[in-house]
């Protein structure tokens, strides 16, 4: 595969502050009916979540420790903070701009990818590989980064479905490196949901009908697109939405179970766009990382966007 993306470091961040859903229910307008509802069936327990902690002491951790995998004398050509919210910073702060200046940085060109909402991590990946091939100096690379803060009860809160936490990621990557070989990325997005958080009832309700179908359907795009089959893929690593929407989305593709990474999910909830790089990162300090096997990354963003990444791992050599 002349050209590919690949992925040098990943690397993720969580607050130390860790949360029972029940300490959120008056915050975020929760009956204890509903909190029940959250933690037996969609299988939420705890969530990092720090009101302290600011944007950028969120997001910086990781994106300083992904950039020590940078090989001396090669440059950062692109550092693009892909998140969920348009809005995260004062009108007068260019948060991508901040993050750069921070990172000691300067030369690179700065922006952020918001579009996909929760799928805007894998979207930025790809758009920045486009980016090296078309137009950076021969080895470059780019430094993708997620973190936002749940600022909001109107953001922390998707009503049957989800109780957003906090955590941040990086992604050092670039082409034809010795990381992770991106082998294929798919999106679909469903335009007649675009309202998001601001759907009606009904509108909800026939996302939810849709949901599993269509996120199935495109995990099996990702997949024929890389050139293989799905009994070649050894894991799924998805966001961390709940167990419900998975347990819909896997029942439609008539798969294992097993072969879908959840264990994050009771700890640490749904976390914008980092979730599949923190579940990446666990499994990585498990050990459960195989060198040459397959793995998608999957994610879903209101508006709707549903995204799936197919990756080979490559271990690192010392």
């Amino acid at each position: 595969m002349n050209g590919a993306t690949t992925l040098e470091s990943i690397e993720s961040f969580l607050p130390e502050r860790s949360v029972r859903i029940e300490d959120l229910a008056g915050s975020l307008g929760l009956r204890r009916a509903e909190v029940g509802v959250f933690r037996k069936i969609y299988g939420l327990d705890r969530l990092r979540f720090d009101p302290e902690l600011g944007l950028f002491d969120l997001v910086l951790p990781a994106a300083r420790q992904a950039l020590k995998a940078l090989p001396q004398g090669r440059r950062i050509a692109y550092v693009i903070y892909a998140h969920t919210m348009q809005t995260l910073t004062p009108p007068h702060l260019d948060a991508a701009q901040v993050i750069r200046d921070d990172l000691g940085l300067p030369d690179a060109e700065a922006f952020a990818f918001t579009q996909q909402a929760c799928v805007s991590s894998l979207g930025a990946i790809d758009l920045a590989g486009e980016l090296l091939r078309a137009e950076a100096p021969p080895g470059s690379y780019a430094l993708m980064v997620t973190g936002e803060r749940a600022y909001s009860p109107k953001i922390q809160l998707i009503p049957n479905s989800a109780v957003m936490a906090e955590a941040a990621a990086a992604c050092l990557l670039t082409v034809d490196g010795p990381g992770d070989r991106v082998r294929s990325h798919v999106t679909r997005t469903l335009g007649e949901f675009a309202a998001g958080l601001e759907m009606t009832r009904e509108q909800s309700q026939e996302f939810g009908k849709v949901y599993g179908t269509v996120l199935g359907e495109v995990i099996q795009q990702a997949v024929q697109e890389a050139g293989l089959r799905f009994e070649e893929i050894d894991l799924v690593i998805p966001h961390n939405v709940n167990l419900v929407s998975w347990r819909q989305t896997i029942k439609e593709m008539g798969a294992d179970p097993e072969r879908f990474f959840l264990e994050n999910v009771p700890h640490y909830s749904h976390t914008y766009a980092s979730d599949v790089f923190v579940n990446y990162t666990t499994l990585r300090e498990r050990e459960r990382l195989v060198d040459g096997h397959h793995y998608v990354l999957v994610s879903v963003g209101l508006g709707a966007t549903f995204g799936a990444m197919v990756i080979t791992h490559r271990r690192p050599t010392a």
